[in-house]
This record gives C-alpha cells, sequence and structure tokens, in this order.
C-alpha cells in the first residue's frame, strides 16, 4: 500500500494548479515543521520566505539532519521527505518562513511553527507534534488537566502574528499530534476577522479538548473547517473531546505504531478510508473512562508523580532515556519507592504506556527487567526475615 514518500515519487511533478491542495499534501507540510530551519527561514516578521529547496540546501550543508536520527518520537524519514519535497515541481519551489521555536521547562511549554506559502496566496500554518523533550510530553499531559497550556497561547499568538505578516491571505491550519490540537485550539481562539480567512484547519491524530472548548460560540463559527484525521487503532488523537465527525484511515502498522503519519495508506491524493470503526470506538471508550475515573486534583498529583519519576535519571528527552538503557530504569524504580503502592501500581502502567507509545521498546524492556530485579530482591529480603 502506498504511503506519503510514494504519494512523493508519483505525485511529486503536479503542480498545484494541475491538482489541487489536498489532505495528503496537508500531513506532508504538517510533518514539515519538525525539521528545524532555525537561522535558515525568517521568523515571523522577518522578512520575505525561503524557497524550500533552498532551505534543504542549507539545512543539509549544516548536517542538522543526523538530530532526527537519535529521535524516540520524530519519524526518521523526515529527511528523506524533505529531500523529496525539494527535488518535486509540487513542493521544492514553496516558500517558508515564520519559523519560530520554543521551549521552557519553567513553564512546561514546547512549541515550535512554520508558515508554508502555496499558489494562490494561500499559506500554511504548520505546528509541530510533540518532540523528544520530557517538558513536551508534560505538556501533552495537562491537556487534560488544564483548559489550556502555554503552547496552545502562543499558538493563538503566533497564528494572529502571522495572519498579520500575510494580510489578505487564505490560511490552512494543521499538525500531527500535538501540532494538530495547536492548529484547533489556535484556529478557534484567533478571532472572527482572521477566522474569516481560513480555508480549513487539520488535526491529524491529535489530542481533543476539553468540553468547555467545544461548547464554545468560537468554536462553532469554524466547526465546520476541521477536519480530524486518525488511524484505524488511534489511541493519541481520541484522547478527550474531538468534533462529531473525523475521517478514519487505514495503516501499514499496528496498535500504537499507527500514530506515525508515514504509515497512513494513500490512494492519490487522498488517505485510503476505513468503514470498520470498531477499534477506534473500543480506545475512545476505555481512553475516556480512565480519565473520568480521576478528580482534577488526583490527575495533577499523578502528572507531576509520573515526571518526577521520569526526571529522576537526569534525562530530559525519551533519546537520552533510552540511551541510558538499565540506568535510567533504575533511577525511575528508586524514585517511586517511597510512593504508596496503588501510586506506584499507576506509574507502572503509566511509564510502560509512555515507552510503547514512543516506540521506546528497548527502555521498556529495561524497565521490565529492573522491576522483576527488585520484586525478586524484596522477596528474598522478606524470606530472609521470616527465617
Amino acid at each position: 500500500m502506498a504511503d506519503l514518500m510514494d504519494y512523493l515519487d508519483w505525485r511529486g511533478d503536479l503542480t498545484f494548479s494541475q491538482s489541487p491542495f489536498n489532505e495528503v499534501d496537508n500531513l506532508i507540510l504538517a510533518e514539515l515543521s519538525f525539521v528545524d530551519l532555525r537561522g535558515i527561514a525568517p521568523g515571523v516578521g522577518g522578512g520575505a520566505g525561503v524557497p524550500l529547496r533552498a532551505a534543504a540546501e542549507r539545512y543539509f550543508a549544516a548536517g542538522r539532519d543526523k538530530t532526527l536520527e537519535s529521535s524516540v518520537l520524530v519519524p526518521e524519514q523526515i529527511p528523506a521527505m524533505l529531500e523529496k519535497m525539494c527535488c518535486s515541481a509540487r513542493f521544492g519551489g514553496l516558500r517558508v518562513s515564520c519559523c519560530e521555536e520554543r521551549l521552557d521547562e519553567a513553564r512546561e511549554e514546547q512549541f515550535a511553527a512554520l508558515a508554508v506559502e502555496l499558489p494562490d496566496r494561500t499559506v500554511y500554518l504548520s505546528f509541530r507534534g510533540t518532540d523528544d523533550t520530557l517538558v513536551g510530553w508534560k505538556e501533552d499531559f495537562n491537556m487534560a488537566l488544564r483548559d489550556e497550556v502555554p503552547s496552545q497561547l502562543r499558538a493563538v499568538d503566533y497564528v494572529k502574528r502571522a495572519a498579520a505578516q500575510y494580510e489578505d491571505w487564505h490560511l490552512y491550519l494543521g499538525g500531527h499530534s500535538k501540532g494538530g490540537n495547536l492548529a484547533v485550539y489556535s484556529a478557534v481562539n484567533c478571532g472572527a476577522a482572521i477566522q474569516d480567512r481560513i480555508l480549513a484547519v487539520y488535526n491529524n491524530d491529535g489530542p481533543g479538548f476539553r468540553k468547555t472548548l467545544l461548547s464554545r460560540e468560537e468554536h462553532r463559527r469554524i466547526a465546520d473547517r476541521i477536519f480530524t484525521i486518525l488511524p484505524k487503532s488511534s489511541v493519541v488523537g481520541l484522547l478527550m473531546e474531538h468534533e462529531e465527525s473525523f475521517t478514519v484511515v487505514d495503516s501499514t502498522q499496528v496498535g500504537i505504531l499507527q500514530h506515525d503519519g508515514f504509515s497512513w495508506c494513500v490512494l492519490g491524493p487522498r488517505f485510503v478510508r476505513m468503514d470498520d470503526l470498531t477499534g477506534i470506538e473500543t480506545n475512545d471508550r476505555s481512553i475516556r473512562e480512565w480519565v473520568d475515573s480521576l478528580d482534577q486534583p488526583q490527575r495533577q498529583q499523578f502528572t507531576d508523580a509520573l515526571f518526577e519519576v521520569l526526571s529522576a535519571s537526569g534525562a530530559t528527552t525519551l533519546a537520552e532515556l533510552r540511551e541510558q538503557g538499565v540506568k535510567s530504569a533504575a533511577a525511575m524504580l528508586k524514585a517511586m519507592a517511597g510512593l504508596d503502592k496503588e501510586t506506584r501500581k499507576a506509574l507502572d502502567c503509566a511509564v510502560g504506556v509512555l515507552f510503547i507509545k514512543s516506540g521506546a521498546q528497548s527502555l521498556l524492556d529495561d524497565w521490565k527487567r529492573e522491576s522483576a530485579k527488585r520484586r525478586r530482591k524484596k522477596a528474598q529480603r522478606k524470606e530472609k526475615e521470616e527465617l
């Protein structure tokens, strides 16, 4: 089954005048914001955009592609995708601008965005999803706790500033994973004048929102232009509440690995649709039941405890946790030792899910081995005491 890379090979020779912007183009541009173009593409208000082909040349000349190779979460195909894009008639001549990135541990904020100029005076504002940083992951968890988080507020400000730079242009907003959430949140809160210029908002398997946002008039004004795209076994995209309708697409992966947009199946200018929604409905129900079982203080305490455990080894990214291996696992288990039994059990489950979700299988294996070793030692001590 074809995927994003095949799409670039087979349809990259078609310009946007020959084949209009479509949902597959949306995901490609959403993934593009994972490319670190700081110092290459101008920031908001920093001048004219740079042709993608020229930006890619500078990017690869600086060896920045290597930064994705050590990542646990960011798809490793992104540098190859960028190469194909800049060699294509469809994407190579597009201009990129409004490059912005921020990581603030104190505010628990991870944000990055990029603007891509399309023909006919339209611009796609691409919001980066969660990266490898533990700060970014904690902000994701905070979305289930609060009506707004720092990156959502920054996304609104970003859209207002970018829209002012591209005065009278029409807008697309989109992102993958958390980036999809930021796209929707900023579209709802950017004001009626900017909303009138938005053609579509794409949430590509990103988490939804607390019910308070969906009931607002600002959301109703743009709801019919919000497109939620989920793989057939979505977990991430069904966290919290979503718009009533969403598109379910096929994937070459299984389970949580379907979150990877490069696994989504493509046929021509569209993703391959799925008619069977059984897996979606099951995930939707089980996750919401778990979230609803906790009150607000419990959710906050649990999240704080989880990330204290994850940070116990001194690592700041999932890649660092994976590289430290047994050391990370041992430090995290030690940090859990003083907690009550119920909290330890919940954290053990959450850490396992997080490692699976991020594809860090080797770290999950180390965690299980260290956990089993500690249980054996505890049992041995108990036997000696009884003797």
